[in-house]
């Protein structure tokens, strides 16, 4: 699909990730990002403001509809979110205040799931409240001014929504329970940071350093999709581990999953070859 620049928060969010989240109360992993120059809108699509909520937000607020919908008495929900941003290779918890907290670490679990350590899990009741959520994590960003854009994100933000759904009644064999029926899904929705070359954005030093963090970690993900989408499974190696925002969206690009990539392109020259 395309969309006009004159197009609604609404329209994109209907037409590009509405149709994930039934999957995702079921049980299916969802991953939604947004690809782009710096300047070309990632972080409105994503977040919006109050007037006009973002991807993010309309998918919280949709996941509460369809599970205050639930037909089934005997079924529960629970639903959870962090929100992380990696910034030079290094995990730090948006939904925390302290400037002073250390880096977090990536952990594989039990069942081979990719984990951040220690990250802060809050549970939303209301968009209302997702959408404080979501602003105060922003201001916490790693943001700086480059000649691309006076408020250029340098870090990936990461938003991870888990669905936890269970019934209250046990499956059994004979006289014997066997277990709580239950599911988890995840859907991750991420702002990446801007995919422009170092000269269009005039960065040195430190900016450089970040943008060769950011290059390399957009890299990976692109080599993941590659090899992900070859038809030739035998030949393809998918290498998650070249960065950590793949190590983290490991159960959410391959497997039994959904992928939607929003590709925000600008109309300014300087950005032409990335658009």
């Amino acid at each position: 699909r395309a969309y006009a620049p004159t197009a609604t928060h609404d329209e994109v969010y209907q037409g590009s990730c509405q149709f994930l989240l039934p999957g995702v109360i079921d049980g299916f992993n969802a991953t939604v990002f947004a690809y782009g120059p710096t300047g070309s809108g990632k972080t409105f699509t994503m977040v919006g403001d109050e007037k006009s909520p973002g991807v993010m937000v309309q998918a919280i607020s949709d996941l509460f509809q369809l599970v205050g919908k639930e037909p089934d008495a005997n079924v529960q929900h629970k639903i959870s979110v962090s929100y992380v941003e990696i910034y030079n290779e290094n995990i730090r918890d948006l939904l925390v205040a302290d400037p002073q907290q250390p880096y977090l670490d990536l952990r594989e679990d039990g069942q081979g799931n990719s984990v951040v350590c220690n990250v802060h899990r809050a549970t939303p009741t209301s968009t209302k409240e997702m959408m404080v959520l979501l602003k105060d994590g922003n201001k916490r960003r790693t943001t700086e001014g480059t000649l691309a854009n006076s408020a250029s994100s340098r870090s990936h933000a990461v938003l991870e929504v888990t669905v936890e759904r269970w019934s209250s009644i046990p499956e059994t064999e004979g006289s014997r329970v066997v277990n709580q029926p239950r599911s988890t899904g995840r859907l991750f929705m991420i702002d990446l940071a801007g995919s422009e070359r170092a000269q269009a954005t005039g960065n040195s030093g430190q900016r450089m350093l970040e943008g060769q963090h950011i290059n390399r970690s957009l890299l990976a993900l692109g080599n993941c999709i590659n090899a992900l989408g070859d038809t030739d499974k035998s030949a393809s190696y998918v290498n998650y581990r070249d960065s950590k925002l793949t190590r983290i969206l490991k159960d959410s690009l391959g497997g039994n999953c959904r992928t939607v990539m929003i590709a925000c392109a600008s109309p300014a020259s300087n950005h032409f070859e990335e658009t």
